[in-house]
């Protein structure tokens, strides 16, 4: 059975809505007519790609890496017919989604000092938790993904379909607002309970403040008094004198110069983190190429922060 391009932009618009009758209006089809050609779509490829016992219905774990190809397919084809229709591409954006700690203190300063080794670089940045970003970058609904680097794997990205630039060496600091004298308000080097301000269970900067305490009596003197899963959440918390927090040094480089926030503990507490630029090798986009090529041939240093 030949494979029809009207397809594979149904099955892109019921990748998006997750409903059939949606999909079908968006199509402007009804939907009995709108799930034939799904089935047709399935019977083409050979594989199941739609998991129709969920509400909202999902994806198979075929449809979902079908689904970047997919997408692939009828973004080159609709970029082509834009070009021979004489309309620019040059200046089309990449999507970028990132960790919100990223998208506020990291991504302005290296975005710039990328630019200026590059060219004008137009994008569209997203902030959002970690696990959604892997989603989003997995279903090729974005460019670029900015995250930390998971040395324990959490994340699932195969190297080889999702390959990476490392682009900074960051490290956590445990901070506290300083007293009249300068000094940490709370220190985590003390015999006291520490009033704690911590990330909550799902961020991935909690896992690595928990993998640091995990065996280390400090936790049992930690009091949790606040949580939220932003690291600017904390930091204002911090600042108001609440408790203690392990902050990225990006984010606390002016605080800690003008002596507004101060180090809870010396730098054995440090908990070293990796930045890294995802990208799906199975997306073709021209201006995703065009990065990648260009980043490739810049020295190593330059791309880190």
């Amino acid at each position: 059975m030949n494979l029809e391009t009207k397809w594979l932009e149904d099955f892109v618009a019921l990748a998006n809505t997750r409903s059939f009758s949606a999909s079908a209006r968006q199509r402007h089809v009804t939907q009995p007519a709108f799930s034939r050609r799904i089935r047709a779509l399935e019977q083409a490829v050979g594989v199941t790609l739609v998991d129709r016992s969920t509400t909202p219905v999902g994806l198979s774990s075929e449809g979902q890496l079908f689904l970047i190809t997919a997408r692939n397919l009828v973004e080159q084809l609709n970029e082509s017919l834009s070009h021979l229709r004489g309309l620019s591409i040059a200046n089309e954006a990449l999507d970028i989604v990132a960790a919100h700690s990223l998208a506020l203190s990291f991504f302005p300063p290296w975005i710039s000092r990328l630019q200026k080794g590059l060219g004008e670089l137009p994008t569209r940045l997203v902030a959002m938790n970690v696990g959604e970003a892997i989603h989003i970058l997995r279903e090729g609904n974005c460019d670029l993904m900015l995250a930390y680097y998971d040395p324990f794997a959490t994340m699932q990205l195969d190297a080889e379909v999702f390959p990476s630039f490392s682009i900074g060496k960051v490290k956590m600091l445990p901070v506290s607002l300083p007293d009249e004298q300068g000094n940490p308000l709370f220190s985590i080097q003390t015999d006291s309970s520490i009033p704690y301000l911590a990330y909550t269970q799902g961020a991935f900067l909690g896992r690595s403040v928990r993998m640091l305490l995990k065996n280390d009596p400090l936790r049992m003197k930690l009091r949790t008094v606040y949580e939220t899963a932003m690291a600017e959440g904390l930091k204002g918390m911090v600042l108001q004198g609440v408790g203690v927090a392990w902050i990225p040094d990006f984010c606390i480089r002016d605080e800690l110069k003008t002596g507004k926030l101060v180090r809870a503990g010396d730098d054995s507490w440090d908990i070293p983190l990796e930045i890294r630029l995802y990208r799906c090798a199975l997306v073709h986009k021209p201006g995703v190429e065009r990065l990648w090529r260009q980043m490739m041939k810049l020295p190593r240093d330059f791309l880190q922060a």
